[in-house]
């Protein structure tokens, strides 16, 4: 394949309804980071957008718990991501925001021009008012007793005590969370994508064209989508915050976040080629430029199924490809918000970067983890040991010690300056270290153009591993011990010094280059002690033998990082500990502060209530990984009446799970049903057949089973919380 004339970049626009933790940075910023600086290394035309996502019914809701608006709320998070990012070393060409007039304009431009080509529907449904306040209200403000546990204050689309996913209809009295008062029905019209119309193309464009250089885990959760039937999809929605829908009977109505919000990725480049006095159009719409979406798994369906389709109605470029990236969990439980286990950019930037003794060597320490750890294939797990172990076991002992151990001999037996190489008397050890240079810069550009990040850094870490390997058994240090009669190495043994030395000053300077799109700060400060300018960063100076000329003078070394202190770690467990608890309390709190005739039932209005079980903490609870699974294939076990075999699509991989339902369900009936599977059970033979987990089933007063599943149509792998 040819090189793109030109690169867009995008990574998803965070919601700007509060703080973003590790998490969103490693699933779609840094892998980002990484491939862009990459690319200007290689002197390819690229540009890199993202910027706050500012709409939706999240951002007035934070609102309201603040105490202060909307605006407010975007404002204020807003600078903060911004400046998280900034701390963080991520070098986007703008990072722009969805509540700016261009962003506007340009999401209503894209909806008038697919309303006036017919590319949209329009549909009157019944949804929940509040006569009071005179609106339709979003599922998040609709609030009722849940029909599964009988909390009295779960919302319209989950219940926060046990986790169950709703509908506002499944409510018991539900109340509007402005008024207090019950809802009515009334009829509202809006506007649909008609998804169902382009199955064929998006089949043929993902299944067939990009079979073969898009993840696994995407493909898989894509053709689940589209093996499942696409339906039309809601463009519009009844509320007073977002982009207003450009019709006059469209009073009351905005463009619905997920339609807006990747449409900031192309207001966000018109604002860039403003601001440049360039063209933006080039970016969108020339076939040689090659669009990378980089996003967390949450975010497939949209980029990969929903925002392409509207792009090629608009006459636009679709993504060459959507590298996205699993979760990553903290200290073997899932981040939460909520329950206050997570780890905010902002807190690692207060308790390292910021904090003394810190510096851009701390954002490159946590750079440097989170891409060793990327979550590219599945799940990953920080923990604060790892952490410790990865900076001071390899950044420290491999990397920096290599850096820091060549300058100080260089300067204690060559005089501060870079000496020569003499070729006649080059050993095996030294070409064999040249060789592994040159092959190690030809990995690495191999292993980011393919997205494989971790990889790519563990070559570069590598290399310097072989670095002091090669130096160990060259010991120059021994070889200063063979001196003349002037004291001083005599001219066999220097000779042999200034090969080793040499070739490892050389190798410095590689491994610069090489390590740049990973630790931009590191890179820099080695350009520093090296005495050259940045331009030496270029990818083709990577495998290069002469970046540095002989007998130039190089500054005295400078630790390129510092260690992790046990009592660092102890103090991030301690903050862990204390904001869990914390959040409990809170929890609880709240609980016993719900009025009881709010949205309140008598328990016989709820359907088959529980039997008294022991009651569990939510820690017990949060120790269950479910999710949604989808049935391709069900058969019946041999010689076992009770028992089905199962093929499970959960997104990135399809599992076997074995399940005593074959009384209550045909085969046939079961396939195409999504299910919540209980996915991190351990294996069990049944049969003689490894079952790899289990599904979820509720038992009728006949004793019937239902199988428990999501009430719309979910992507597989998707979590249950």
């Amino acid at each position: 394949m040819n090189q793109p004339k030109r690169y867009l970049i995008t990574s998803a626009l965070p919601y700007a309804n509060g703080q973003k933790h590790i998490g969103h940075l490693a699933g779609a910023y840094i892998p980002a980071d990484i491939y862009v600086r990459y690319l200007r290394a290689q002197g390819r035309d690229v540009v890199f957008v993202c910027g706050s996502d500012e709409h939706g019914t999240a951002i007035p809701i934070q609102a309201m718990k603040e105490g202060t608006t909307p605006q407010a709320i975007i404002d204020k998070y807003h600078a903060i991501m911004k400046e998280n990012f900034e701390d963080l070393a991520i070098s986007f060409d703008i990072y722009d925001r969805t509540s700016s007039p261009i962003h506007h304009e340009t999401t209503q431009e894209f909806f008038t021009y697919l309303n006036d080509r017919g590319e949209l529907e329009t549909a009157e449904t019944e949804q929940y008012f509040d006569e009071q306040a005179q609106t339709f209200l979003a599922d998040r403000y609709i609030k009722g007793t849940c029909p599964n546990c009988g909390f009295p204050g779960a919302f319209g689309d989950q219940c926060e005590k046990c986790g169950t996913a709703l509908s506002p209809d499944e409510l018991i009295n539900p109340v509007s969370t402005l008024s207090g008062q019950p809802p009515v029905k009334r009829a509202t019209k809006h506007w649909y994508l008609p998804l169902n119309r382009h199955e064929d193309w998006l089949r043929q464009w993902i299944t067939v064209e990009h079979k073969d250089d898009w993840k696994a885990n995407v493909l898989g959760q894509c053709k689940s989508w589209i093996d499942n039937g696409l339906q039309p999809r809601a463009v519009t929605r009844d509320l007073d915050w977002g982009v207003k829908v450009p019709l006059p009977d469209a009073e009351g109505k905005v463009l619905y976040v997920w339609f807006d919000a990747p449409i900031g990725y192309i207001s966000a480049t018109k604002q860039w080629a403003l601001n440049n006095g360039k063209s933006w159009e080039p970016y969108w719409k020339d076939k040689e430029t090659k669009l990378v979406h980089f996003i967390g798994k949450d975010n497939i369906v949209f980029h990969c199924i929903i925002f392409p389709t509207m792009l090629r109605l608009h006459d636009f470029i679709v993504p060459e490809n959507v590298p996205a990236n699993e979760f990553m969990n903290l200290e073997g439980d899932k981040m939460s918000t909520s329950r206050g286990w997570k780890l905010d950019m902002q807190d690692y930037i207060d308790d390292f970067i910021k904090k003394e003794n810190g510096g851009p060597q701390l954002a490159d320490a946590l750079r440097y983890y989170l891409t060793a750890i990327l979550p590219e294939t599945k799940d990953s797990e920080f923990t604060w040991k790892g952490f410790q172990d990865a900076v001071n076991s390899e950044l420290v002992a491999i990397f920096g010690n290599f850096v820091n151990r060549t300058f100080v001999l260089m300067h204690k037996l060559c005089g501060g300056k870079v000496p020569p190489f003499h070729n006649d008397i080059a050993s095996e050890a030294d070409k064999g270290l040249v060789s592994e240079i040159g092959i190690a810069a030809a990995k690495v550009e191999d292993l980011i153009e393919a997205y494989k990040f971790r990889d790519a850094l563990f070559e570069v870490v590598d290399l310097a591993r072989k670095g002091n390997r090669y130096m160990q058994e060259q010991e120059p240090w021994i070889k200063a011990k063979q001196v003349g009669e002037d004291g001083k190495p005599n001219a066999e043994a220097q000779a042999l010094i200034d090969n080793c030395l040499h070739v490892c000053l050389q190798l410095c300077a590689n491994l610069a280059v090489l390590i740049n799109p990973f630790l931009p700060n590191t890179a820099r400060k080695m350009c520093h002690m090296m005495k050259v300018v940045d331009r030496m960063l270029e990818w083709k100076n990577a495998g290069s033998m002469k970046l540095l000329s002989t007998g130039y003078s190089l500054r005295a070394p400078e630790l390129l990082f510092r260690k992790i202190e046990d009592a660092e770690v102890a103090y991030q467990m301690e903050k862990l500990t204390k904001a869990l608890e914390a959040s409990k309390a809170a929890q609880e709190q709240a609980a016993e502060a719900q009025p009881a005739t709010e949205a309140t039932a008598p328990k016989s209005e709820i359907a088959n209530p529980k039997p008294e079980i022991p009651e569990i903490q939510y820690d017990d609870f949060a120790k269950l990984d479910l999710r949604i699974g989808t049935i391709t294939e069900a058969v019946k076990v041999p010689k076992a009446d009770k028992l089905l075999q199962l093929q499970v699509d959960l997104g990135a991989e399809t599992r076997t799970i074995v399940s005593g339902i074959a009384q209550h369900f045909t085969p046939e009936s079961l396939v195409g049903k999504q299910v919540i599977v209980v996915a991190n059970l351990a294996p069990r033979k049944m049969r003689g057949i490894e079952s790899q987990g289990m599904i979820l089933s509720a038992e009728q007063p006949d004793g019937s089973l239902i199988l428990v599943g999501p009430h719309n149509l979910t992507q597989p792998g998707s979590g249950v919380k």
